[in-house]
């Protein structure tokens, strides 16, 4: 298989976040350096950790093979969603209430640790609160009352509200949808923006971040890079989630890189779409998400594929989702388009390990790693200085090897995703 990471590397040209953020250059690799933690992948995850163990004052080297912030955490759809990626309830049932309460805290914490990133580091990145959860198929509103239901009673989260019908065309602008749940807790924001900002606060305490420094391989805690040069640490964090296809057999097994796109328009005439800025995601398998922009533009992701290569033309690809929910903007201009990589595991819960006494990795967000991964930075860097108990307990999480080793999992994967694919419209 080709590896993915090549085709994603520096920011998108069609990228509207590239556009519309303040790119700082940093230096890269040359020659060998030493440093006391090497981090590889400079989005959420590593950025994360960073800034943990500048704030510790240890010495740390974020190594990026593209530039920092250019990868998954520079181009998704800026969608905050609230808890891990497995529903309590299932947790509960593999795991029991204790340990499925652990998980819940953990996931609140992520929240509670994003809005405090945000504050505290004084990261300008557009957030605004709330997010629609919208029902394409009727079935979907049992589903989400048993989850408000489960969440309300057990675990006292109270920002789930329901729209019905007629109030979700309100606050969506469509009348495609039967339904939808309001995650008060939930929101959007400028995904480059806070990538950047993360970076900002790193560099400013002593973290030393380095772009265009790809790693190749890594020997315990050795590593080599691109052109001959070299890292040597004394403890390695792996954070390069879906670009780092080669770089680990424990990885690749576990953690599979797909691909997203996302096109935005030009400002619209009015706010009759999402009047209340909410984001929106709907209940298809194969998700449409979107929000409205500070220019209120409509940044609309929808649509994704499991090869190295993107559409010729992501506009066209993704605006024949967005007009089945917005028929009225057939006739609105398309100024931006662009596609990443993201990474799923199969069973959609995070993959996070100690690989060898001093090597951790987190990876395969599914998703929902805006909130989750820069508190999993944060949590391997406790860990990778001593205190690993949330590591461990996040280490249980399930996440079997795909079907077919590395290279008959891809089409494995293309069967299984398409048959989800073809229930989205039954």
């Amino acid at each position: 298989m080709p590896d993915l990471s090549i085709a994603n590397t520096g920011h998108p040209a069609g990228s509207w976040y590239a556009e519309t953020a303040d790119i700082p250059a940093f230096p890269t690799v040359e020659g060998e350096i030493e440093t006391d933690i090497a981090i590889v992948g400079g989005g959420y995850t590593g950025l994360g950790a960073a800034l943990e163990l500048a704030r510790q004052g240890i010495d740390c080297a974020v190594l990026e093979g593209g530039r920092i912030g250019s990868g998954a955490s520079g181009r998704n759809g800026g969608q905050v969603h609230t808890g891990q990626r497995l529903d309590p309830e299932t947790l509960e049932k593999m795991f029991g209430e204790d340990m499925a309460r652990q998980f819940w805290t953990m996931a609140m914490d992520a929240r509670a640790h994003l809005d405090a990133l945000i504050r505290d580091q004084a990261v300008n990145c557009d957030f605004k609160p709330g997010l629609v959860h919208a029902w394409h198929k009727p079935r979907f509103e049992a589903d989400d009352r048993a989850y408000a239901d489960f969440v309300s009673s057990r675990y006292g989260y109270d920002k789930l509200s329901f729209l019905d019908k007629s109030q979700t065309a309100t606050e969506l602008g469509t009348d495609v949808y039967h339904g939808g749940l309001v995650d008060a807790g939930g929101g959007h924001l400028h995904p480059l923006k806070l990538a950047l900002g993360m970076a900002r606060a790193a560099q400013s305490r002593g973290a030393n971040l380095y772009e265009d420094s790809r790693v190749l391989r890594y020997e315990g805690t050795s590593l080599t890079l691109t052109n001959g040069r070299r890292v040597k640490a004394k403890r390695l964090l792996i954070c390069g989630n879906g670009y780092m296809e080669g770089l680990s057999e424990q990885i690749d097994a576990r953690v599979m890189p797909i691909n997203n796109f996302i096109l935005v328009t030009a400002p619209l005439p009015d706010n009759t779409i999402l009047p209340s800025d909410y984001a929106a995601a709907d209940s298809r398998f194969v998700v449409n998400y979107w929000r409205r922009t500070p220019d209120n533009r409509l940044l609309f992701g929808g649509g994704e594929n499991y090869t190295p290569w993107f559409p010729k033309d992501i506009k066209a690809f993704v605006r024949r989702n967005m007009l089945k929910v917005y028929p009225q903007l057939s006739d609105v201009e398309i100024t931006h388009g662009w596609g990443g990589t993201l990474a799923i595991t199969m069973t959609r819960a995070p993959f996070v390990r100690r690989l060898a006494p001093d090597v951790l990795v987190s990876a395969g967000y599914s998703g929902q790693g805006v909130v989750l991964a820069p508190y999993f930075g944060k949590l391997l860097a406790r860990a990778v200085t001593g205190d690993s108990r949330d590591i461990d307990l996040l280490s249980r999480l399930p996440t079997p090897a795909f079907f077919g080793g590395r290279m008959l999992r891809w089409p494995a994967l293309v069967a299984g995703l398409s048959y989800y694919a073809l229930r989205d419209r039954l």
